[in-house]
């Protein structure tokens, strides 16, 4: 068994953020409800008393004689409203923030060689110019606008947006509240095993999943990571199998198709109907092979070559076809995909199609109503709504571990530092000798005539670091927010997989029932993993996120609890859904 990584644990915030309910309901009196996640009493006592700390000038109620029944009642909602924000203000206040650790490789390394620093001016061998490189960091520790208008730019390609890491948000933790362990070391066992990974995934971009049980490539992948040290990926019996390849540890994500089904079936968007056969590259179209061509594309460059589309669009089948996909998607399109095919009833009147009608949540209180139903709280517009708002906390969220905790290199970096020990000894006793040992670099330097790891974009990674991931954090907090809207055991009716060439969708023939739960979180796995098998994150990238993700998501989901007039006398007592480590929570 691979050893314990330095992992901080997420079960305090999330162990604390229940009571903020029941604490802000003691706070306008009138809102009774339970804590949710099992706080002590005492703590609930004690954070109900914060919450209920007077403000006078703000609440204080009109004189009757001098104020209309009509404006006195307008004035008593006005007070509450302002009861209710600043009682979650205060709950958020009281649970401690976790702390944010990086795994000290900008001190271990001097010259910065185990840090982000694409699109700042380099030297001949990719390493950043310590003048450029310590400006970043001094705008990164101001935070002043102004710092960051004078780094300097290798070339035209500017930094990505890393003032978003400092934006407040109005609900839910402060992104900078939580946290995630720190990245893997540059020289760690746990890195090299991840670099291996990515090399085989590059390789196998164009093997169709469906084709992995029987290909040698594949078998060979296997084996090697069978063979490291510390690999972190699923395993079956203790073996990576060619069904846990590229995989992930969450519920549901081994069961079954690679390819989720809310990444197949067709998704109903109101009278529009959206076929899901996308716009692929062509395989062999890898990128960034020589070194040259790197060393400009981390200098800030624009590729010289650009994507080569498949001129036929097809159903996502292999590695290629998801980097395609995760390449150009906007922010929550496979989420608000899903949640459409989720919520949307099939009809009989349609030749094809047209949504599955999963039941919702048990927990909505609309489901044992006799004379409502849901339509702004608990109904299809707000399920709708809510889905999409987590997006933009988890982004605030990780660009705050991005930029100023962890500045993780990617992995084209990471590739260029291989590169340069195999051809050059450039640096010795850096790397661990997982990866300098491994028989994929052979494979890789004979197919691409370098060491460097191919890249499915022409440019490469994005113009920020790696840990935590963008896409990962954001699939992590809207798959959250349906699986709590969602009945997460109702079982998909007639799953699909692509055919060989990727022009239709046939019938699944395996006997595994295929869970909503399961494969939301294959969903969310498959959009985080798609980003590594293009070459631009890392499997703790992945994996760590999608729980970052999922944290933000349930704070968002208990700060919005006291708001809903739903929740007075019970009618609403919370969601209970299955989190990414496979226990079930109550919000």
């Amino acid at each position: 068994m691979p050893p314990e990584s330095p992992r901080l644990s997420r079960r305090k915030f999330l162990g604390g953020i229940g009571g903020i309910g029941g604490a802000v309901a003691a706070a306008g009196g009138a809102l009774a409800i339970e804590p949710l996640l099992g706080r002590t009493a005492a703590a609930q006592a004690q954070q109900a008393a914060a919450l209920a700390e007077p403000a006078a000038a703000d609440l204080a109620t009109p004189d009757p004689a001098t104020a209309s029944e009509a404006s006195a009642s307008s004035v008593s909602r006005h007070a509450t409203s302002y009861r209710v924000r600043t009682g979650v203000a205060r709950a958020e206040l009281l649970i401690p923030p976790q702390a944010n650790v990086a795994n000290g490789d900008e001190q271990r390394y001097p010259s910065a060689i185990g840090n982000y620093h694409k699109a700042l001016p380099h030297d001949a061998a990719g390493e950043v110019d310590p003048v450029a490189h310590s400006q970043l960091l001094a705008a990164l520790q101001s935070g002043d606008p102004a710092a960051f208008e004078a780094i300097p730019l290798g070339g035209t390609t500017k930094l990505t947006d890393p003032q978003s890491g400092l934006a407040f948000d109005l609900q839910g933790a402060d992104g900078q509240a939580l946290a995630i362990p720190p990245a893997p070391a540059l020289a760690s066992a746990e890195a090299a095993g991840e670099m291996v990974e990515l090399y085989w995934a590059a390789l196998l971009r164009d093997v169709d999943f469906a084709d992995y049980p029987t290909h040698p490539d594949v078998a060979a992948a296997c084996a090697d990571l069978n063979r490291l040290s510390d690999f972190r990926g699923p395993r079956r019996q203790g073996e990576v199998t060619p069904q846990t390849l590229f995989r992930d540890v969450l519920p549901g994500c081994l069961v079954g198709p690679y390819i989720s089904q809310f990444l197949l079936q067709p998704a109903p968007f109101g009278s529009e109907y959206v076929q899901r056969m996308i716009r692929t590259f062509l395989p062999g179209t890898d990128h960034m092979t020589g070194f040259a061509e790197w060393l400009a594309i981390q200098n800030g460059a624009s590729p010289v070559d650009g994507v080569q589309y498949d001129p036929q669009r097809r159903f996502l089948r292999n590695a290629r076809d998801l980097a395609a996909w995760v390449h150009k998607d906007v922010l929550f399109q496979a989420y608000f995909d899903a949640c459409l095919i989720l919520i949307t009833a099939p009809d009989a009147t349609e030749s094809e199609s047209n949504g599955i009608g999963c039941p919702l949540n048990p927990g909505n209180p609309y489901l044992h109503s006799r004379t409502q139903t849901g339509f702004g709280t608990f109904g299809a517009p707000g399920i709708k709504g809510c889905m999409c708002e987590v997006a933009t906390r988890g982004l605030k969220t990780t660009w705050h571990k991005k930029w100023f905790v962890h500045r993780r290199l990617r992995p084209e970096a990471f590739g260029g530092l291989v590169h340069l020990q195999q051809t050059a000894n450039r640096y010795p006793g850096v790397l661990h000798g997982d990866v300098l040992d491994s028989p994929v670099l052979d494979r890789v330097q004979a197919r691409f005539g370098s060491f460097l790891h191919p890249q499915a974009f022409p440019e490469g990674c994005p113009t920020h670091p790696s840990y935590s991931a963008g896409h990962a954090t954001v699939a992590g907090a809207c798959v959250t927010i349906l699986k709590a809207l969602f009945d997460e055991s109702f079982v998909i009716p007639n799953p699909v997989v692509p055919s060989e060439d990727g022009l239709s969708l046939l019938p699944w023939q395996g006997s595994a029932p295929l869970t909503v739960g399961g494969e939301l979180a294959k969903l969310a796995s498959n959009i985080a993993t798609g980003r590594n098998l293009a070459g631009v994150h890392w499997r703790s990238d992945a994996l760590e996120s999608l729980r970052l993700g999922e944290a933000m998501a349930i704070s968002m989901l208990a700060d919005q609890r006291p708001t809903y007039n739903e929740i007075r006398g019970g009618f609403f007592q919370g969601y209970t859904f299955t989190k990414f480590d496979g226990t079930r929570i109550t919000v």
